[in-house]
């Protein structure tokens, strides 16, 4: 085959596996949407949501959310539907004919899967986070039935190096905490400590109030004890900390994602795990598309009797395996069987292994 065919070959299977990827997509986001209205419509009527806010604050970012959250599975189908129908029409037994080897027939698939990654990718990390905050603020005002109260208890946290603070319970609600203390240390030595009944957030200094305190300051062997009604004073923590949704990382782009696991490590939170898991499939997630594609390839370049419903079931079967793998494998990660990057790409790396086995079977 002439190289002028080659690139013809090359713009024709890029433009089916797009053609078809963004065509899936757009199938299937309309039927979530529709799904999604429906189930949450009666809220939306009974907090009297404006259409407008509906559309462009919670749709417009719903939609892009749920394109890429299952972009690996629109791949893989993709490429299993345009193959098996070239594999059905004799098209793929042509190519093969010609003189292309299989492996350069894959080459279109790559650069193919290697924009969608791209385009992914950056969406899922610079993009998306903001439009998922907006959904998110949607879902506050018009969708949940009353306000997230949250009540946490027997708080323990380091808000700066060698400063930690205490709280016995802390009310989002009336952001004011019960028994709160703060201690200071220098080289390992404590030379500070406040205790104190109350504290609360006041909304017009944006600072902390301080109630019914008393300061013990160490110097060496000594002590001096300080005590009084009321203080205002600024702390690196703010009531938002105590009230954030769980899934609030996904609000933030990489950058900001990275500078709060960086946070939550210097305070000596319990759940940095779910955060590492949510920063790692950022990057393990996209790449799975290649891995994906080379099974669809595999799967349904053969021409086979009945059709390619065949290919589709197994198309099918294998990427929801794939999406339940990774959801089990990071279920280890968060009760710490296993570190969060292993639990994340462990599912690419058994898949990639099964992408090469299926690779060798197809046909040459």
């Amino acid at each position: 085959m002439k190289k002028t065919e080659i690139l013809l070959l090359d713009r024709y299977i890029m433009r089916k596996f797009l053609g078809t990827f963004f065509f899936i997509i757009v199938l299937i986001v309309l039927i979530a949407v529709i799904f999604d209205l429906s189930e949450k419509i009666d809220n939306f009527l009974e907090h009297e949501a404006p259409i407008r806010k509906v559309v462009f604050d919670y749709y417009l970012n719903f939609i892009p959310y749920f394109a890429v959250l299952f972009s690996p599975l629109f791949t893989f189908v993709s490429v299993i539907y345009f193959t098996s129908r070239m594999a059905y029409n004799t098209e793929i037994i042509a190519i093969l004919s010609s003189g292309v080897s299989f492996k350069r027939l894959l080459l279109p698939y790559f650069v193919s899967a290697f924009m969608l990654m791209a385009f992914a990718f950056t969406l899922n990390n610079f993009v998306i986070p903001h439009a998922t905050g907006r959904k998110l603020a949607f879902e506050d005002l018009y969708y949940h039935k009353t306000p997230k109260t949250v009540r946490e208890r027997n708080i323990h946290k380091q808000i700066e190096p060698g400063i930690y603070v205490y709280m016995e319970n802390f009310d989002t609600y009336s952001n004011r905490g019960r028994k709160f203390s703060i201690e200071r240390f220098e080289n390992g030595t404590l030379v500070s400590k406040l205790l104190s009944e109350e504290i609360r957030w006041d909304t017009v200094k944006n600072k902390w109030i301080i109630r019914n305190y008393y300061v013990r300051d160490f110097h060496g062997e000594t002590q001096t004890i300080t005590s009084g009604r009321e203080i205002d004073t600024t702390l690196n923590m703010s009531p938002d900390e105590f009230r954030r949704r769980e899934n609030a990382v996904e609000a933030m782009n990489l950058g900001e994602l990275n500078r709060f696991i960086k946070e939550q490590k210097m305070q000596g939170a319990e759940n940095i795990d779910a955060y590492l898991i949510e920063k790692h499939r950022r990057f393990s997630f996209p790449f799975s598309s290649f891995i994906l594609t080379l099974i669809g390839v595999s799967v349904s370049s053969k021409k086979v009797k009945g059709g390619i419903g065949m290919q589709l079931g197994i198309g099918l079967l294998i990427s929801f395996s794939y999406i339940v793998f990774m959801q089990f494998s990071s279920q280890f990660a968060i009760n710490g069987s296993l570190s969060p990057f292993i639990a994340v790409w462990i599912p690419n790396v058994i898949f990639a292994v099964i992408a090469v086995f299926l690779y060798r079977l197809a046909p040459k």
